[in-house]
């Protein structure tokens, strides 16, 4: 029996019958938040004048301000979104997905609606959106490595529950490495250097772990990446409180990245503050990026990988070794996530913390669903995750009226929203999860 909210097509042509599978989850979805949004505008008016500062003092082009009308804005936000989700229903019903494009202008409207709205009712009226941004793209650089390592590992047929571990041993031994080396006569540019290497050899020590679990002895992938997920709290835990505490300034003072301006591209409004204005770990994020999407889909690793996620058994008839590619490719994926909790003690808070990813291990998975398994799109939803925990900072400083316990869950609820509601019906690769067993 089909589910009710989709819809099969069959398009023919001469030889060749097409099924294309649509989703009545996006519209639906759509309806919800734009009639949540009006009630939102109903039930508390602001009309106020909202101010949106769309440039820093140091950008080459200064942007004038944008001011809105706080009830003139919002409804305007309204009814386009409500069109929005006419259009969406209307794709639907014609039996045509509703497009990429199409959700970012929804969430854009949306988000200009709701920030307008909130700055309008705030002590300080005003939203600076360079800080904004470039707050956003911090958060989310630690969820893109996540990412990035999630979307290998299923790629290659290993559900990666542990990301989360991962996450953390890289924090924790690049702080305690960083530190050791920095403070020493090396100076603190070779212990930066040291730590981000540790960090990446320890999140591939926690890969070996789960591929050796998973892949040899075809233990239940997630409950290894959750045994796993535990041992690394528990064990950093312990050591932080028994080691690094008593001994903070030796082992868990590292020497924090600098920021690394690019000349001219960081004076570009908006986009310099964003995205050159970082420091190197953000750069190499670039570049994984960049390498982890051409050799995905343009190179013969990609190839092989994509094989063995989808057919094992097909890819062990042409030669392929399906266990060893799994492994290496598992800890490949380890290493890009302990350079994404490296991040937490070098570039950002600048020593290590309790369980001080936060969670930020399963916000990535989340953003590999939601992304369908490809790193460009798994990147752009771990940045819609960072956009709402920076969110949250931005308007408790403007002094918004929202209530503080609505803006700390407010990157869970857009993660709920974006894989249960505005994903639609995705499908991950076929063999992920599934132990390959060579007869």
């Amino acid at each position: 029996m089909t589910a009710p909210t989709q819809h099969h097509a069959t398009t023919s042509s001469p030889g060749l019958d097409t099924t294309v599978v649509v989703s009545w989850k996006a519209p639906i979805a759509f309806a919800v938040v734009t009639v949540l949004l009006a009630i939102l505008f109903i039930a508390s008016p602001h009309a106020g004048d909202a101010t949106f500062r769309l440039s820093t003092g140091s950008d080459l082009i200064q942007l004038p301000e944008l001011v809105l009308n706080g009830i003139v804005a919002t409804w305007i936000g309204v009814v386009l979104l409500a069109a929005v989700t006419v259009a969406s229903a209307a794709l639907v019903r014609a039996k045509r997905r509703v497009p990429l494009w199409l959700l970012v202008v929804f969430a854009v409207i949306a988000l200009m609606a709701f920030l307008t709205w909130a700055a309008a009712g705030a002590r300080t009226p005003v939203i600076p959106m360079p800080g904004l941004l470039a707050g956003a793209l911090s958060l989310s650089v630690p969820l893109i490595f996540g990412a990035l390592c999630g979307v290998i590992s299923e790629r290659v047929g290993v559900i990666n529950i542990a990301i989360e571990g991962q996450l953390l041993a890289g924090a924790f031994t690049s702080a305690v490495i960083a530190s050791v080396i920095g403070q020493g006569v090396l100076g603190p540019i070779i212990g930066q250097v040291a730590g981000l290497a540790a960090a990446a050899v320890a999140g591939v020590l926690v890969a070996f772990v789960l591929a050796a679990f998973s892949i040899k002895y075809f233990v239940d992938q997630v409950i290894v990446g959750v045994v796993l997920n535990v041992l690394v709290i528990g064990l950093t835990s312990f050591l932080f409180s028994q080691v690094l505490a008593p001994n903070a300034s030796l082992l868990n003072a590292p020497p924090r990245l600098e920021r690394i301006p690019i000349p001219i591209l960081s004076e570009i409004p908006l986009i310099g503050p964003m995205f050159f204005r970082q420091t190197i770990i953000i750069y190499v994020m670039y570049l994984i990026v960049a390498l982890v999407y051409f050799g995905l889909f343009h190179t013969k690793w990609g190839l092989r990988l994509r094989s063995v996620g989808e057919h094992p058994t097909a890819a062990d008839t042409v030669g392929i070794n399906v266990a060893r590619t799994r492994f290496w490719n598992v800890s490949l994926a380890g290493a890009i996530a302990g350079l994404g909790g490296a991040f937490f003690t070098l570039g950002a808070v600048g020593a290590f913390g309790k369980e001080m990813t936060a969670g930020a291990g399963f916000i990535a998975l989340a953003a590999v669903i939601f992304g369908q398994w490809d790193p460009i799109k798994a990147t752009l939803a771990a940045l819609l995750f960072g956009f709402a925990s920076n969110l949250q900072n931005t308007l408790s400083v403007m002094g918004s009226p929202v209530p503080s316990e609505f803006m700390l869950m407010l990157p869970y609820v857009v993660t709920i929203l974006a894989v249960a509601g505005f994903v639609g019906k995705v499908r991950g690769p076929a063999a992920a999860g599934k132990p390959y067993i060579k007869s």
